[in-house]
């Protein structure tokens, strides 16, 4: 292991690599943020001092300046049912110098009765072409879901090396369809594999899904489920997950959605639940769990959600045991 040098005393004080310590009476790794910035801290540098235990604070430091919050993502709808985004700047608009910042650890919920990981039979996470961005088709193309576009968002934060995009992870993302069923389980859809489908990470710790608005079936909050992996080459065992949650759909862009026909029994479910009584949001509401949503009805929705993802904590959710088919009408999966 590399040995920090010791500072070298000038008459003006002890310095570091040329720069002036901040704090005379500290060792060089106690010198803070301000002053790991200011000497430019190299790659080679940042790991010998992890060795220390310092390195994810540097690495930390020398992130971008977050400007938004978790509860600043919530979005709000008007009368109309168009639905804006909230003036919290949650990095969604691509540019560069934005980034989003999380107010805790994405909660750990079941993956219910349907993952498709493996973990409760079907494993959609074994077949070649998983790994797409649209997941409105099945993978070998033979059945496409109807509903209302919605293109939805995840920005994963690593919050063990001080919220930092969590770039390279895997986010594999599933729901059910405008009928409230779910594919590879409910009946006539066991050969069907739209609506589920894996992306990795860009630098920005962003993924995102083309699909459609998912159906409200009875007994459940409309929700997707996600689970997020280390990696891609990890996905192929459930047990490998770092993260599950599920992110749940405001209800003014669902109460407008619903109005569509091809959304039958799902307006007379949502009347019937809210997110205060639901078995897997009621804890608190869903506060870290309603994404930033824009868009309306007739053209569709995008939603973003930031995930704040904590390696240092021990998993706690997985998959529940099996249910019924689920859709409005129908017996419902229990989670």
């Amino acid at each position: 292991m590399s040995r920090i040098p010791e500072p070298v005393q000038t008459p003006e004080g002890p310095t570091y690599e040329g720069r002036l310590l901040d704090r005379v009476d500290e060792e060089v790794v106690d010198q803070g943020a301000a002053f790991d910035i200011r000497t430019l801290v190299t790659r080679r540098g940042v790991l010998g001092l992890a060795g220390l235990g310092v390195g994810a604070f540097v690495l930390a430091a020398c992130a971008p300046a977050a400007t938004g919050t978790g509860t600043e993502t919530t979005g709000s709808t008007g009368s109309s049912g168009d639905t804006d985004a909230s003036t919290g700047d949650s990095g969604t608009d691509g540019s560069s110098g934005s980034t989003a910042t999380a107010d805790g650890e994405i909660p750990d919920e079941t993956a219910g009765p349907y993952p498709g990981d493996g973990s409760n039979g079907p494993d959609v996470l074994e077949e070649s072409g998983i790994v797409r961005q649209d997941i409105t088709t099945s993978i070998d193309g033979s059945a496409t879901a109807d509903g209302i576009p919605l293109t939805f968002e995840f920005e994963v934060l690593d919050m063990a090396n001080g919220g930092i995009p969590f770039a390279g992870v895997a986010v594999y993302a599933w729901h059910c369809t405008a009928g409230g069923e779910y594919s590879m389980y409910s009946s006539g859809l066991e050969d069907v594999t739209y609506l589920r489908g894996v992306q990795v990470a860009d630098a920005d710790g962003r993924v995102s899904f083309s699909s459609i608005f998912p159906g409200c079936y009875s007994g459940r909050w409309p929700h997707i489920h996600f689970e997020v992996y280390p990696d891609v080459d990890s996905i192929t065992d459930s047990a490998n997950t770092i993260a599950t949650s599920q992110m749940a759909l405001p209800e003014d862009a669902c109460t407008a959605v619903y109005a569509d026909s091809r959304y039958d029994g799902s307006a007379r479910n949502l009347a019937q639940t809210s997110l205060a009584s639901d078995n897997v949001f009621g804890d608190d509401s869903a506060a870290l769990q309603l994404p930033t949503i824009t868009g309306d009805a007739t053209t569709g929705y995008t939603a973003t959600l930031v995930v704040g993802v904590d390696t240092t904590t021990t998993p706690t959710a997985g998959s529940a045991p099996s249910g019924g088919d689920g859709g409005p009408g129908g017996e419902p999966p229990a989670n």
